[in-house]
């Protein structure tokens, strides 16, 4: 039996704000800042935006022509869900109209709850519990003004529907690699998350990415040059690019998922919108290779095959890169204004 993804939905807010704005306000250099960490700028919500909103606006996106009442569990991933305690996943499934008859639930993993998500629901839908299952990676990130996150730190988020009729990117095989790294954390009534800078890179980052993605090759059996596709978690635009190097992939197997130069860290949204950005424009029998990265720490690796259904779920989405394109820049006061 086939599972993967069934289909797909994408949202990222208009507001934009340059990086050059936000180094000039904390008295920053602007090119050494763009050059360290390889953005032009970064998305923004906007003020009535959250994890919801943007959840909600992706998964109807991801329900078009499909029957949603047959969707069983939604799951949706994000470190800034609006609320304490009571879940983002429900009031998402009331606004997208799936009844009554499903289960939910909120995770949280730092930037990989998404994909965290893809594993539990591809989980449910081979055991046979249910025919489809929702998840989603969404974040609207917070940083402390005048700490290096804030010139990545975004929002966004994407959903994915999985399934096992009409499958469109076939999921093969995926596994994990997992630690107790502590390089990203907040305490609970902290306002800002905190992170252990250098820390977050050699033992954090690139252990885990690396691990997970040559995990992946060794039981899939594939070498870098079998994927026509690569997304790599991007909390800047140098980590990403390394890491590719290191094991192997180059800049024409990378730079189609590759957003953050454009729209800044989206978080549990990052390695979902560069799938989804690669799945807008992918071809049957195109091979995809998804490694998300979560601070805390672990990475989750996938090996996907597109189908030749992925023709039709292309014409009727909202394509990533027109949702880059659609942008309005807003100055520093009103950046604060719509983020702190």
């Amino acid at each position: 039996m086939q599972v993967g993804i069934i289909s797909w939905g994408s949202y990222i807010p208009r507001f934009r704000i340059k990086v050059e704005d936000i180094a000039k306000a904390n008295g920053s250099n602007p090119e050494q800042i763009k050059n360290a960490l390889m953005i032009s700028e970064k998305s923004l919500p906007g003020i009535d935006e959250d994890t919801i909103t943007i959840s909600v606006e992706a998964a109807r996106q991801a329900i078009k022509n499909i029957d949603s009442k047959k969707i069983g569990a939604i799951y949706i991933g994000s470190e800034s869900h609006p609320y304490a305690v009571k879940p983002t996943s429900t009031v998402v499934g009331e606004a997208i109209e799936l009844g009554n008859n499903y289960t939910a639930a909120d995770l949280e993993f730092a930037c990989k709850a998404g994909t965290a998500g893809i594993q539990i629901c591809l989980g449910l839908v081979k055991s046979g519990m249910m025919d489809m299952a929702l998840t989603g990676g969404a974040d609207t990130a917070q940083s402390k003004p005048g700490d290096p996150l804030e010139y990545t730190a975004a929002a966004g988020g994407a959903v994915f529907v999985i399934g096992k009729e009409d499958v469109v990117a076939v999921i093969n095989e995926t596994v994990s690699f997992t630690s107790d790294t502590p390089d990203f954390w907040r305490r609970e009534k902290e306002e800002y998350p905190s992170h252990g800078g250098a820390f977050t890179g050699q033992p954090a980052y690139y252990r885990h990415v690396i691990n997970a993605t040559k995990n992946l090759m060794e039981k899939a059996k594939t070498r870098p040059e079998n994927y026509d596709y690569a997304i790599f978690h991007q909390p800047n635009g140098k980590f990403p690019r390394r890491v590719a190097k290191i094991l192997g992939f180059n800049e024409q197997q990378i730079s189609p998922g590759l957003l953050v130069g454009y729209i800044g860290n989206t978080y549990s949204g990052a390695s979902m919108l560069g799938l989804a950005a690669v799945l807008d424009i992918a071809k049957p029998g195109q091979r995809i290779l998804v490694t998300s990265y979560g601070s805390g720490a672990g990475s989750d690796s996938f090996d996907i095959t597109v189908t030749d259904k992925i023709l039709f779920n292309q014409k009727r989405t909202k394509k990533v890169l027109d949702l880059i394109k659609d942008k309005i820049y807003v100055d520093y006061s009103k950046y604060l204004r719509n983020t702190q």
